[in-house]
């Protein structure tokens, strides 16, 4: 057995699924899609499980693409948080915070109320935002990449100051001596930069934890860049172990050259399982999500591989011709798993039913399918931590917690007790307060 843990986390927009179409199956009530009543439920489920986080993500425009395609984003996440919070005891949130759009004394304010509240189980996922449609929500034009990085850093740097603004042993409350707090201890900041800037202080003392764990999401090299300097999490989006272990390295690399120890940042990797008794069963309802739009990922699925295919190829393997013709698109890795697929004789509908087009890998079959593919990943070096996002929470959530977690445990890969009270504990990340001091 494997003496080291790997990370279990999952992740909520909706109370739907990882399928923009999961509201279309029997088993599921469209009502979810806003229902803190069943997003509660599934945070119990994963805190059954022993997960470390929950990632509340965030797009701050609208996603729904046609009225039959869910929205992916419903309650706004320190809201969903601080609710999911009050129910549960042990598992952490990872909140989604954009820093191109909010500003430091806020984000301060509300993540380390929401750690308090908590008992130590917040983290925040400090991201930019390019989306020209969210921008124009707020009555502003999208700046370019590396302004939009340069005030990441700044509002970072000015959070973490206002965090730590309470020193840890402020604290008094000592009523003989009418003395509350040292008030030397509780300091403005006075923080001036060239994007944001905050007076301070911040009143409020540390949590559990002393103050939010921190998190990013993405692999260009400006996310990396930033991830070394800050992340104690770094959540990506790759689709092979080679690609995994690249992104890995990088953000290692980032974390040393900005004196840290490249152990101190978590890489995390997504999985989306479709878990069932049979291959053929779970093959059978991940395909039935893809058939909403077979259409339209048949042409993709054709140019991912160099070829011209449409509805009239779908019932029938790629032809030896079309195989001999068949090329993984380079830069994207998706195509590499498409063609593997593909040669072994499916036809191009059961190929895209193995959802080769999805942006993260979908395990499908029986429990040990998943927990294989995560052992194989965690002992190749490719990740520390997997994000899983089942494809149909209402029996899928259950389907991971009751069936791959418990032989993950049984081969000594995941933990069966909590390590401690809070996020960072049970992460296993270093104490920070204030800024980080390399």
């Amino acid at each position: 057995m494997s003496r080291k843990q790997l990370h279990l986390a999952t992740s909520f927009t909706t109370g739907l699924g990882a399928s923009p179409y999961s509201w279309m199956e029997p088993q599921v009530d469209p009502g979810d899609y806003a229902n803190i009543h069943t997003l509660v439920r599934y945070a119990q489920a994963a805190e059954r499980g022993k997960m470390d986080f929950i990632f509340l993500g965030d797009f701050l425009a609208q996603t729904q693409r046609s009225e039959m395609h869910a929205p992916n984003q419903a309650l706004e996440p320190t809201v969903m948080g601080t609710a999911l919070a009050m129910a549960t005891e042990r598992i952490g949130f990872i909140n989604t915070v954009s820093t191109t759009f909010e500003e430091p004394y806020n984000i301060a304010r509300v993540l380390k109320s929401l750690d308090v509240v908590s008992g130590g189980r917040m983290g925040w996922n400090a991201i930019t935002t390019s989306a020209r449609l969210a921008a124009l929500n707020f009555g502003r034009e999208i700046e370019d990449r590396d302004t939009r990085y340069a005030r990441a850093d700044e509002v970072i740097q000015i959070v973490q100051a206002l965090w730590g603004s309470w020193e840890e042993d402020a604290w008094i409350a000592d009523k003989k001596t009418q003395r509350l707090t040292d008030l030397s201890k509780i300091a403005p900041v006075n923080m001036q930069g060239t994007y944001a800037a905050s007076r301070g202080p911040l009143e409020i003392p540390p949590s559990k934890q002393g103050q939010p764990v921190m998190a990013h999401a993405g692999t260009s090299p400006h996310s990396l860049a930033l991830a070394g300097r800050y992340a104690d999490v770094l959540i990506s989006e790759v689709f092979t172990i080679d690609e995994a272990r690249k992104h890995r390295e990088a953000v290692r690399r980032a974390a040393a050259a900005a004196g840290r120890d490249p152990d101190g940042v978590k890489f995390f990797v997504g999985v989306m399982p479709t878990i069932a008794a049979t291959h053929a069963e779970a093959l059978a309802r991940r395909g039935k999500q893809v058939e909403y739009d077979i259409v339209q990922q048949v042409h993709y699925l054709g140019a991912l591989l160099g070829l011209s295919l449409g509805p009239e190829d779908l019932d029938a393997p790629l032809s030896a011709a079309q195989l001999a013709h068949a090329r993984a698109t380079p830069g994207d890795t998706r195509s590499h798993r498409a063609l593997e697929v593909a040669t072994e004789g499916w036809t191009v509908r059961q190929v895209l039913h193995h959802a080769v087009l999805d942006y993260h890998p979908a395990t499908i079959g029986a429990p040990d399918v998943t927990a294989d593919h995560i052992q194989e990943w965690f002992e190749a070096e490719a990740a520390d931590g997997f994000w899983v996002t089942p494809d149909i929470y209402v029996d899928g959530m259950d389907a991971f917690v009751d069936g791959v977690i418990p032989i993950l445990q049984q081969r000594g890969l995941f933990r069966t007790d909590y390590e401690g009270e809070t996020l960072r504990k049970n992460l296993g990340v270093d104490h920070q307060y204030g800024i980080r001091q390399s």
